[in-house]
């Protein structure tokens, strides 16, 4: 399967519809060949055919619907990721106010950096990946050492474990996040969808001689590799078309820029506004 990987959506589904149409084609000579070595003989009845055929489409909607069922749980389980990480990062922003300075500043700004990358990071090309990754982790090592920095700074007014604890999830998120990405729907799952496809277009071209049957036949190949394009889409986190919103992010990132730390100021210098 892996010169279906490395095909585009538009790629892969035009081979898979090659693929059914060829399998369709041996499945079609293959009864005319059967024809021709054997006797003559009055035409069978085609309800045990017609049982065979609705049976494997039955099952080989089982499989469509179970592959893409894997594919969308694991999409909905990134836009998750991207929900819970803006919000660790927005909590986190919030108590470094509470830090003295120049901690403060400092955790104020690295996440803010770390916030700008996580967005380049979810829709940066993948042979860009690498440098971008190299960023992020530098951008967490810089982070933690500012926490360690504010270690005192943060016993001294009283939230040492809540600072702790949200910067740790920081740091948790970023890890699952990077494994939820990398994951992919097994290959056994794809190869036995593959091979299923080819096989029931086999028997379609095999049981279907009438004119109007074939092009039933070539119509559900289009649908057929058009839904398997979509599954193989969303299996592909960092290069399909499909990805997860960053909108949770995006709102994160104009909060923050809204917001600099001095706007937490105004009530301690008896400011009222």
């Amino acid at each position: 399967m892996q010169w279906l990987a490395g095909l585009s959506l538009v790629g892969l589904a035009v081979a898979i519809f090659l693929s059914m149409l060829i399998a369709s084609l041996l499945g079609y000579g293959a009864r005319r060949l059967e024809r021709r070595m054997t006797v003559r003989q009055e035409e069978p009845e085609h309800s045990q055919e017609s049982y065979l055929v609705g049976g494997m489409i039955g099952l080989m909607a089982l499989l469509l619907a179970f592959s893409f069922s894997i594919a969308l749980n694991r999409f909905d389980e990134r836009r998750h990721l991207v929900v819970q990480e803006a919000n660790a990062i927005g909590t986190s922003y919030l108590r470094a106010q509470l830090l003295d300075q120049p901690h403060r500043s400092r955790l104020s700004a690295l996440l803010v950096a770390y916030t700008d990358n996580r967005i380049r990071l979810a829709n940066v090309p993948p042979e860009q990946l690498e440098p971008q990754l190299a960023v992020n982790d530098k951008l967490l090592t810089d982070i933690w050492s500012a926490v360690a920095a504010a270690r005192e700074s943060a016993v001294a007014n009283g939230i040492s474990v809540p600072f702790l604890n949200t910067f740790n999830e920081v740091i948790d998120l970023d890890t699952e996040r990077k494994i939820s990405r990398t994951v992919r729907m097994p290959n056994e799952v794809l190869e036995l969808l593959f091979g299923f496809l080819l096989l029931t277009a086999a028997v379609l071209g095999y049981v279907l001689e009438e004119r109007r049957g074939r092009i039933g036949a070539g119509v559900l190949f289009v649908l057929l590799s058009l839904y398997v394009g979509v599954i193989a889409d969303l299996n592909r986190p960092t290069s399909g078309n499909i990805r997860e919103a960053q909108d949770a992010m995006l709102m994160l990132q104009a909060s923050l820029k809204s917001q600099p730390p001095e706007a937490f100021d105004r009530y301690l210098r008896g400011i009222e506004r």
